[in-house]
């Protein structure tokens, strides 16, 4: 089954459980030709009762006249499961809500019945490097980047991105993914979920690789890609869901509107 089906099937099981609240309203931000600002990345949904989800805004350039034509007011009132099931259309723009929805299930999920996220641990700090260490990174970390070097461990990054190549000569990028078959610890940013290159770059991983899947997106319950042999995501949930539209509407930094989280496959008990 692909990653995205797993995803739907999560959602589909969980909605079986709990009442899903409708959508309240949703923040698309501008679209810009040739990739997002880092002040406009991220669209949001928020659901009735206050929880919310977040997605990357990766959409082409091709597709900027579909984007265009959201309508924020269009989706006051709709069933959000309805919308996660658009995860695999294959249509970026559906996909990009799709996320958004997923995400506000499982917060709303996890909000209702009080389960207990771990925000105390560093997702980025589990990975320990050593100078017996080789790290892969699919994208740019560059918090970690300074911890690997002083560590004395090596390190190759894989992005798809060939730009990045001449705008960091000085670190080891490659568009090569099978270069992570050398590397024992990596840590993959969530984004890889939504753009469908996860199940590719962990068919390169070692079966016993320590593997990270970290970002903002990541907002999920982490079900599918523990079954993928992933040891820990890193992502993000929604404490204040009107605070944080607003600050993605002023373009600022979301300080106490969300938390950083944590899930490690050894002590996960699994979605409700």
């Amino acid at each position: 089954m692909r990653l995205k089906d797993e995803f739907k099937r999560m959602v589909v099981q969980i909605a079986a459980k709990h009442k899903i609240p409708p959508i309240e309203k949703v923040f698309f931000p501008p679209f810009y030709k040739g990739g997002q600002p880092k002040d406009c990345e991220f669209m949001a949904m928020l659901l009735q009762g206050g929880a919310a989800g977040i997605s990357y805004v990766l959409v082409p350039d091709e597709k900027m006249k579909a984007y265009a034509e959201l309508r924020p007011k269009d989706f006051a009132l709709k069933d959000p499961l309805k919308l996660a099931l658009g995860f695999g259309s294959g249509d970026p723009v559906k996909e990009m809500v799709a996320l958004a929805a997923i995400n506000a299930v499982c917060q709303h999920v996890m909000r209702a019945v009080g389960f207990e996220t771990d925000s105390a641990t560093d997702s980025l700090g589990l990975l320990s490097p050593s100078e017996d260490d080789r790290i892969g990174m699919v994208g740019l970390f560059l918090p970690l980047i300074r911890t690997v070097r002083e560590a004395g461990a090596e390190l190759v990054v894989t992005e798809k991105n060939p730009q990045y190549i001449q705008k960091f000569p000085d670190l080891p990028i490659t568009l090569d993914t099978a270069e992570l078959r050398t590397c024992n610890k990596i840590v993959c940013t969530s984004t890889t979920v939504l753009n469908n290159s996860l199940d590719a770059i962990l068919e390169h991983c070692p079966p016993d690789a320590f593997i990270s899947v970290i970002g903002p997106t990541a907002g999920y319950f982490p079900d599918p890609l523990f079954v993928r042999g992933v040891d820990v995501v890193g992502g993000r949930v929604v404490k204040n869901g009107p605070l944080l539209m607003q600050l993605l509407a002023e373009r600022k930094r979301w300080g106490e509107a969300t938390k950083k989280i944590c899930f490690r496959k050894t002590t996960y008990t699994g979605a409700i």
